[in-house]
């Protein structure tokens, strides 16, 4: 028997699609690590539902409810049915204890996770949304870009982006789409390959000045 199937039969649960987690604002006692499924991390932001992340495999979240001993800062809820690890308090210290490289990984993890939430104030900021678009994609090529021969690729699920930068997925596909056209990034799918980021970074800054100034 692997590591894995051994883990999961001490510790996993499994989990339908639509199943909420927990909620923000709920005391919590336990963190999660995803072993297969999908897992849609949101916060309310004046009176609407924003989504922060979708996680994958291999992810794990709630940590902080264990940590810092405070309510629950997001809500997670089970978008493609799930098979999760469930780690109590005593369990979560005695992995992080046992193990220097647990540790290691989670506080890259954590401090990953607080450069994405700057990044999504800072879009927030951009008041045109072509200017948030092309943020969004700029931010992704950074933090989770594949180097290739012919340039940035990086997965941009579009069903998700509404939601992670609130704007509405018929701007969204124009955005792309005028993008494409001017021959910045070529899309096959939820996959993106950006040729030449610098060039992007430059047309970002000409629609912050188009909206800034207007047509001069």
């Amino acid at each position: 028997m692997g590591a894995e199937e051994t883990l999961f039969q001490r510790f996993g649960k499994e989990f339908s699609k639509g199943t909420v987690l927990f909620r923000e604002g709920e005391a919590g006692r336990e963190m999660f690590v995803l072993q297969s499924g999908r897992i849609a991390i949101s916060k309310r932001v004046r009176d609407e539902e924003k989504m922060l992340a979708v996680l994958g495999p291999g992810e794990f979240f709630g940590e902080m409810a264990i940590i810092s001993n405070r309510p629950r800062n997001a809500t997670a809820t089970v978008s493609e049915d799930a098979k999760l690890l469930v780690i109590d308090p005593k369990t979560f210290e005695g992995m992080i204890r046992g193990n220097a490289e647990i540790a290691v990984r989670m506080i890259k993890k954590l401090a990953e996770r607080l450069s994405e939430a700057d990044a999504q104030i800072e879009n927030l900021l951009h008041s045109d949304p072509a200017s948030r678009v092309v943020h969004h994609v700029l931010q992704t090529c950074r933090t989770r870009g594949r180097p290739t021969e012919e340039g940035m690729e990086i997965d941009l699920p579009l069903r998700e982006m509404p939601q992670q930068i609130g704007v509405g997925e018929p701007a969204i596909r124009h955005v792309l789409d005028r993008l494409e056209r001017a021959g910045l990034l070529e899309r096959a799918g939820d996959r993106v390959t950006v040729q030449d980021t610098a060039r992007l970074h430059d047309f970002l800054q000409y629609l912050e000045m188009k909206w800034k100034f207007g047509d001069l």
